[in-house]
């Protein structure tokens, strides 16, 4: 029987605990991956730490974004064969649509969802999983599950942005980070990054961000008016996931088509307040679905600019840590230490 030395929540608010599953036969549409990287998202912490909600199904494994090499293949799968390389993403692709599995431990059942990556090796359903070409790096390959077609898609998808327009990010760990990537890909001249760690904004402007604000020395708002010419911004996006900066992020639009969008998450129960009034100015507010992203057709433009040179995706990630240490990853990725952090599998 294959083992798979894996991450798993057995408690909301605990810390994950690493154990070695029993890898299940395939059913139909299932495909095996042992994975090579994989990365850490605010999604994942939230769930981890109990701020989504009840959680039903604990014990479980968790990990939404990542790559990895095709092992073995169920009855029915037609997208990939054993020894593919592929990017493992929670965004719904083609192919069967095989929604849990189980594996077995020395603890008893295991549950798992359609994709889980924080493991050596994992059972996927066939359409959370895309194709590459074997000369893209794996390390790179993997922030194409999720922060790059997030963070890129709402640039691409969802704002449509043009060189024209301004845009201000608020947040620069992995999703914010590749919305201000992308925005610089596109041309736009205004590219505001928001962030209360120095280093971070600093890195925003070697990505390729016009302007940055230090939320914690500066007052935001004011800040963003004075680089507009008071007019504000075209397009805002909220990727933290806190009340206070989602409703500074649409007081940022201007009138008249301003568009606010919100990536992050909130925490279970939590609400924002916003002045209905400014909708009838003609701000906007929307939430985006993973950068209204296609999941086939994006991931090759994206591993096309990355091989062009136009999507640097290597200066998206700042940290790597082992499976073994991956609480003390998503500890640093809580106390806004890194930006793209991921957790390497390759020996």
């Amino acid at each position: 029987m294959m083992n798979s030395k894996s991450a798993v929540l057995m408690n909301t608010g605990k810390p994950l605990k690493i154990l070695n599953l029993q890898i299940p036969s395939l059913r139909s549409g299932q495909v095996l991956v042992e994975i090579s990287y994989s990365g850490l998202c605010h999604t994942q912490l939230h769930e981890i730490r109990g701020k989504r909600g009840v959680d039903h199904f604990l014990p479980h494994t968790l990990g939404h974004e990542g790559s990895g090499k095709v092992v073995k293949i169920g009855r029915g799968v037609k997208k990939v064969k054993p020894g593919d390389h592929v990017v493992l993403t929670w965004i719904k692709a083609t192919g069967k649509d095989v929604p849990s599995t189980q594996y077995e431990s020395t603890i008893g059942k295991i549950n798992s969802g359609a994709i889980s990556t924080f493991m050596e090796k994992t059972v996927v359903s066939e359409n959370r999983l895309i194709k590459i070409p074997k000369k893209m790096p794996l390390r790179e390959a993997a922030l194409l599950g999720c922060a790059v077609p997030t963070g890129a898609g709402i640039v691409r998808n969802t704002a449509n942005l043009k060189t024209k327009d301004s845009i201000a990010v608020f947040g620069l760990g992995g999703i914010g980070m590749s919305i201000v990537l992308a925005s610089k890909m596109i041309g736009a001249q205004t590219i505001i990054g928001i962030d209360i760690e120095n280093k971070k904004l600093t890195r925003a402007i070697e990505i390729g961000a016009s302007d940055v604000i230090n939320a914690k020395k500066k007052k935001v708002l004011e800040e963003i008016q004075k680089i507009t010419n008071k007019l504000g911004v075209d397009f805002s996006v909220e990727a933290i996931g806190n009340s206070k900066t989602m409703e500074d992020a649409f007081s940022s639009v201007k009138t008249n088509g301003g568009l606010c969008i919100l990536a992050g998450n909130l925490p279970f129960g939590q609400k924002i307040s916003i002045d209905p009034f400014d909708l009838i100015k003609g701000k906007n507010i929307v939430g985006t679905w993973g950068g209204e992203t296609s999941p086939e057709k994006d991931t090759k433009f994206y591993i096309k600019k990355f091989f062009s040179g136009e999507m640097d995706l290597d200066k998206l990630i700042t940290h790597e840590y082992k499976l073994e240490k991956i609480n003390e990853g998503f500890a640093d990725l809580e106390n806004g230490k890194v930006g793209r952090a991921l957790i390497k599998m390759e020996k």
